[in-house]
């Protein structure tokens, strides 16, 4: 029983005896840890130092400095420590552990009776004491040492000789620490038993390609690209090794041969030359970087409105950065008559930028530099271009000159062609101002045999007026481009016409398709006059749905019989019309396509549109704005109008009432009734006798009360309320295509606040032109909206008012093909159809390049097109 006890409590005593020991090697640790943590924060510094490599960069003097500011901290810290330093005894360990339990139970067991060792009862409570005491001394845990020294290193250097040494492990070497002992007078000797040099040789990064370790590369030849950056480290007694090169041409101020540190550029070949033990030699080639090298793919091709496409190449072997092409006058082709015979005012070359592939790789690419340089004084004029291109190395590659008419927009209308002469003649010298005064009234000397509108007439009579009054006192270069511009905004107005009126549009889109087939005009051309008329005709047949909506929800008794000779026409029925007359076109057959044209013409004047299952009653909110700005429009052109009469009625004071109002009933009804008449009853006859009728009877109301100028005024600024409201329902928020309309909308409302401003004043000059840039303003308004729905048609978001013809169009794959019969997605026609199906696909890849360059568009709809064009 006895033998059983002392088993037990030696059982139980080795737990404690186990803790115990552990505590007395914590209590070590931590004496060692208070004793020894300033050696060894010297000593993690000093190894960090020398494993970047730091002695390599100062010279011996210092290196040797430091090492004795290293010795002599180390013995410091070393004394340090052994003063400090103290062996834990088992008592101190068993003291640090009896502490951290209940009752002190180490001590407990240690201990004798002091009394009643005699007594049976003190005995057995005695024994009951050791036994409970036994129990806790056998759960005793083990105290881990105290390391921290923040109280004996309060500004934390033990962290910083850590970091040091951390970041020696990471971008250091353990075997640089060896270089130290190579600074030792005598030490030259080591150069033979290991390296003492290092080399790279560092390629342009241009060239794509990585940095050799010449410790790596043998003797013998060594090719590497113009322009590479040699770096030879030298270590050791200085002049045991020397260095010779004669790549890098250097004439100037050469470091000596035994320089423990030396950086040159390779030009040319030769050879690199590390003379004395363990030295090697290589001979140098040279990789060239070839110049870059531009061409002109084809000859120009110019658009109907005046955009060049030049198509050209690019090439080089390592990529090309950038390019630019020049303009310069080819005077000696010029051909020199009429304004063009004096000498021409100097003028800089034209400069653009080429365009870049986005993508992919640029060594040998293709491109097409896509730009408009109609308003240039140079357009449509002979120009000797030139192609440059550049690479990384800076080095330029042109192109051979080549010799063109710079395209330009051209003017199918006789009167906008001699004003945009004019105009050429203008900028060509400033010498040629008094000419182009009189030539331009010469153009003005009938004005109602040329002019369309009595605005246009005014507007050039005042630019004829501020070009006389200017040349007699010295043009200078900012007066002759403000000229050239209202002449040039003056041309374009008259060309383009009256955008309100879709009858007007589709007749004179029809009148530059018929002169440009006789003109013999481009396909490119042909093919952007057909789809202007084909929008043209689908704003009229707008129009026209309008108009029958309306005569459908009006009075069977009012609307009368219908015309006998009016015709009847679905929308497919048109397309296949104008389908037909592109066919012809394109077959060259121009005499029975311009007999076509004339009969679509005649049809269209006189047909009435018949409305599908569907229906076209319900507009889009981008048609209902459209229609909004279009009746703005003619209410601007009204006013502007009955401005002009009463400027006319200032000069001519005795001029008859009846007369004038004779001449505006002539002007006002004379044109748009007979070009409404033809219609067949349609709404631009009622909208424009409806606002005749109360323009007329508010003008008399206002003369009657002695104030024509305050009634134009009060209709002026209801009409700057009207586009007010017109401008906060206007679709396409947040889109280019709809901040553009917003802003062309906000410059006419600024116009028509100043119009008002000036009818208020009888200022009727200032009016009209106001009037003038508030009309300018909405057509832009007007194009840009038309944009935006374009291009949610094109996108897929098509209003309730489409039309067929839109539908048709967006059903088409871009090379013009019809779906399949079945509705799928693919065709049943074949893809290599048509002689001009390359052509197609081409202009397909320059538009998605073309719009992968606006920045402006959606980051998901760039990613998509970058991804198109690193397929294809």
């Amino acid at each position: 029983m006895a033998d059983q006890t002392q088993t037990d409590l030696r059982d139980r005593l080795k737990g404690a005896r186990l803790a115990l020991n552990l505590t007395w090697a914590g209590l070590l640790s931590e004496r060692l840890t208070l004793a020894l943590w300033p050696l060894i924060a010297v000593v993690l510094a000093v190894l960090g130092v020398l494993m970047l490599g730091l002695q390599d960069l100062v010279g011996v003097e210092l290196v040797w400095g430091f090492a004795v500011l290293a010795v002599a901290g180390a013995t410091a810290a070393l004394v340090y420590g052994l003063r400090i330093f103290r062996l834990p005894s088992r008592a101190e360990a068993m003291v640090r552990l009896d502490e951290t339990m209940p009752g002190r139970p180490l001590r407990a067991l240690i201990d004798t009776q002091a009394t009643g060792d005699t007594d049976p009862a003190s005995l057995a409570v005695w024994k009951a004491h050791k036994a409970r005491m036994l129990e806790r001394a056998a759960q005793a845990k083990a105290v881990g040492g105290d390391l921290r020294v923040s109280r004996r290193d309060p500004y934390a250097l033990r962290y910083l000789a850590a970091l040091v040494f951390g970041v020696a492990l990471i971008f250091g070497s353990i075997w640089r620490v060896g270089s130290v002992a190579e600074m030792a007078p005598g030490a030259g000797g080591g150069l033979a038993s290991g390296p003492v040099w290092e080399g790279w040789a560092e390629s342009p990064r241009y060239t794509g390609r990585p940095t050799i370790y010449l410790n790596d590369i043998a003797e013998g030849p060594l090719a590497v690209p113009v322009g590479s950056l040699i770096t030879l480290r030298i270590y050791g007694e200085v002049g045991a090794l020397t260095v010779a090169e004669t790549v890098s041409g250097r004439t100037g101020e050469v470091p000596p041969a035994s320089a423990p540190e030396q950086d040159f550029t390779v030009v040319q070949s030769g050879e690199i030359a590390i003379n004395g033990p363990g030295g090697r030699t290589w001979d140098v080639a040279v990789i060239p970087d070839a110049a870059p090298q531009v061409s002109i793919l084809s000859a120009p091709d110019a658009s109907a409105l005046g955009e060049m496409t030049l198509p050209f190449q690019g090439i080089d072997d390592y990529g090309v950065e950038a390019g630019e092409a020049r303009f310069a006058l080819d005077l000696s082709a010029v051909d020199r008559r009429h304004g063009l015979t004096i000498a021409p005012d100097p003028r800089p070359e034209l400069t653009v930028a080429l365009p870049m592939p986005i993508a992919g790789d640029r060594t040998a690419f293709e491109e097409s530099l896509i730009d408009d340089f109609s308003e240039h004084p140079w357009a449509n004029l002979p120009v000797a271009m030139t192609l440059s291109v550049l690479d990384a190395a800076e080095q330029q590659g042109e192109s051979e000159p080549q010799t063109f008419v710079l395209p330009g927009r051209r003017f199918f209308d006789p009167l906008a062609a001699a004003i945009i002469e004019q105009r050429r003649d203008l900028l060509w010298a400033r010498d040629n101002a008094p000419r182009v005064a009189q030539m331009l009234r010469a153009v003005a000397f009938m004005p109602d045999d040329v002019f369309r509108k009595e605005v246009d007439q005014l507007r050039l009579r005042r630019a004829i007026t501020k070009l006389e009054t200017l040349a007699r006192y010295g043009l200078t270069d900012e007066q002759q481009e403000d000229v050239a511009r209202d002449l040039w905004d003056l041309a374009l107005g008259i060309e383009e016409g009256d955008l309100s009126s879709a009858l007007e549009r589709l007749r004179r889109a029809r009148e530059r398709l018929e002169q440009a087939m006789r003109d013999g005009a481009s396909q490119s051309e042909i093919e952007e006059l057909m789809r202007e008329l084909r929008r043209a005709t689908d704003d009229y047949m707008r129009q026209l749905s309008r108009q029958a909506q309306l005569d459908d929800e009006a009075n069977e008794e009012n609307r009368g019989p219908s015309n006998s000779e009016t015709m009847q026409m679905n929308q497919d029925d048109l397309q296949r019309m104008m389908d037909r007359i592109q066919e012809l076109m394109e077959q060259g057959r121009m005499a029975e396509a311009e007999q076509a044209l004339r009969e679509l013409q005649e049809m269209l004047e006189n047909m009435r549109v018949t409305q599908g299952e569907g229906g076209e009653g319900q507009q889009s909110p981008g048609e209902q704005a459209m229609e909004g700005l279009a009746e703005t429009l003619r209410e601007q052109q009204g006013l502007s109008d009955e401005a002009f009469r009463d400027l006319q009625e200032q000069f001519n004071p005795n001029a008859q009432a009846g007369e004038n109002q004779n001449n505006q009933g002539r002007s006002g009804g004379q044109g748009q009734g007979q070009e409404h008449s033809q219609q067949g009853g349609q709404q631009g006859q009622g909208e424009q006798d409806d606002g005749q009728q109360g323009g007329s009877e508010g003008q008399e109301q206002a003369e009657g009360e002695g104030g024509g100028d305050g009634a134009l005024a009060d209709r002026q600024q209801a009409l700057r309320d009207e586009l007010r409201r017109q401008q906060g329902s206007l679709p396409g928020a947040g889109t280019p295509e709809g901040d553009a309309a917003r802003d062309a909308l906000d410059r006419a409302g600024r116009a028509m606040d100043g119009a008002e401003e000036a009818l208020r004043n009888q200022d009727y000059a200032e009016a009209i032109d106001n009037q003038s840039q508030a009309m300018e303003a909405l057509r832009e308004g007007m194009r840009a909206l038309g944009e935006q729905m374009q291009q949610q048609a094109q996108n897929g978001e098509q209003g309730q008012g489409t039309s067929e013809a839109d539908r048709r169009a967006e059903a088409q794959d871009p090379l013009g093909r019809e779906p399949g019969s079945n509705g799928s997605t693919g065709t049943e026609e074949s893809l290599l159809q048509g002689e001009d199906v390359y052509r197609r696909a081409r202009d397909l890849l320059d538009e998605i390049r073309r719009r992968a360059g606006e920045g402006e568009r959606p980051d998901q709809e760039l990613d998509y097109l970058k991804r198109l064009l690193d397929r294809f």
